[in-house]
């Protein structure tokens, strides 16, 4: 292996006033999964999405749990969503104990395909009690469509925007429109919390419902009262302070990492075999990942090639997530659609994007890519 520094796919990027608002979580001693960051972090998150109603937890999938279990699905409800995201997206199907169906992505993108849902909408004799869109490396889904679609079939829309924070199409936020948007805070996203998530909503009941059940489901009363279940999912207060410092320089990470994105195109959009996803009209992507596609049969050589050539350089990539209906824990899931999911697997690679990246560091990646070509 290359003895140059490690060059990883997305790190943590600090601002300058992370630091100093920690400081302030412990000079007040509020070291515990309530406090006024989390209160702050809450307020700004809800002015970031445009989304009226948040509650900040340990993870997107915790958030992703809620949602399903406020909405009360149970064994016979079909929950359907994209097949290409994070298994943390739909694990919690899994936790419901109910049936997923995954559907392709679009052609030329990593959406679910909305004219495939529509069209397996109109055939289900059984229709879905919800559908998950997923926002994949910063994309956004036509929330607008999305909200008809849901009005017109009856299903509860949760947008997993994950990924997407800081991502707008038609001037809207990622998940705005839905009945319920999971956010995400993991170390290796584009602002973060070390780890941690959201539940958002314009639903004031909901997210009440959903804070509720994130702190065990504790009734109102001078001792320990629980007339149902909850759970352990509240975000501390020191990860809350860290995200009231990330937020202040959201605009400027989605900034860089769009540059970044735009500089590789520079670099690697002539190479035969290499192709970038654009945008469509009225979306502005995050970028959180650069990822290309990469065909063996122009370029000489395939994305594991270049993953490995790149590693042995001393510089993280990764493969685009793997459908889950080729997952084995999801063996025998219904899948809808074609295999452009499996398709964009096969070809995809998630190239270095961390916002502190510098052009000798988008250099290093392109000319390693580069050196691969016929």
């Amino acid at each position: 292996m290359s003895a140059a520094p490690r060059l990883y796919l997305s790190p943590p990027h600090m601002g300058s006033r992370e630091q100093a608002l920690v400081g302030e979580v412990f000079a007040s001693n509020w070291i515990a999964p309530i406090g006024p960051m989390i209160d702050a972090f809450e307020a700004g998150l809800a002015r970031t999405t445009g989304i009226d109603h948040v509650v900040a937890l340990s993870s997107g999938t915790a958030g992703l749990h809620l949602a399903l279990r406020m909405i009360g699905i149970g064994p016979g409800d079909e929950v359907w969503g994209s097949t290409m995201t994070f298994v943390g997206g739909v694990a919690p199907i899994l936790y419901m104990g109910v049936t997923p169906v995954f559907l392709d992505i679009e052609a030329d993108g990593y959406l679910l395909d909305l004219d495939l849902l529509e069209s397996a909408l109109a055939a289900a004799a059984q229709k879905p009690r919800v559908v998950i869109t997923t926002d994949l490396y910063g994309h956004v889904t036509d929330a607008r469509r999305m909200r008809a679609l849901a009005d017109r079939f009856g299903f509860v829309w949760i947008s997993d925007a994950a990924e997407a924070v800081g991502a707008y199409r038609d001037g809207v936020h990622a998940g705005k429109g839905a009945d319920f948007a999971i956010l995400s805070f993991n170390g290796n996203k584009i602002i973060t919390t070390s780890g941690g998530g959201a539940l958002a909503s314009d639903n004031s009941e909901a997210i009440a419902q959903a804070r509720f059940l994130a702190t065990q489901a504790r009734e109102p009363a001078p001792h320990y009262e629980h007339k149902t279940y909850g759970y352990n999912y509240r975000l501390s207060n020191v990860c809350a302070a860290i995200g009231v410092g990330q937020l202040e320089v959201l605009a400027d990470r989605v900034a860089a990492r769009r540059a970044i994105f735009e500089a590789y195109r520079a670099r690697l959009g002539d190479v035969p075999g290499i192709r970038f996803v654009g945008e469509p009209d009225g979306m502005a992507a995050n970028r959180w990942l650069t990822t290309i596609a990469i065909d063996p049969d122009a370029a000489g050589f395939d994305r594991v090639a270049a993953q490995e050539e790149l590693e042995r350089e001393n510089i993280e990539s990764r493969p685009l997530w793997k459908p889950m209906h080729l997952q084995p824990v999801f063996r025998g899931a219904q899948a809808i659609g074609g295999d452009q999911a499996a398709r964009a697997f096969e070809l995809g690679l998630c190239l270095p994007s961390g916002s502190a990246m510098g052009a000798g560091d988008i250099d290093r990646v392109s000319d390693i890519v580069r050196s691969l070509a016929r």
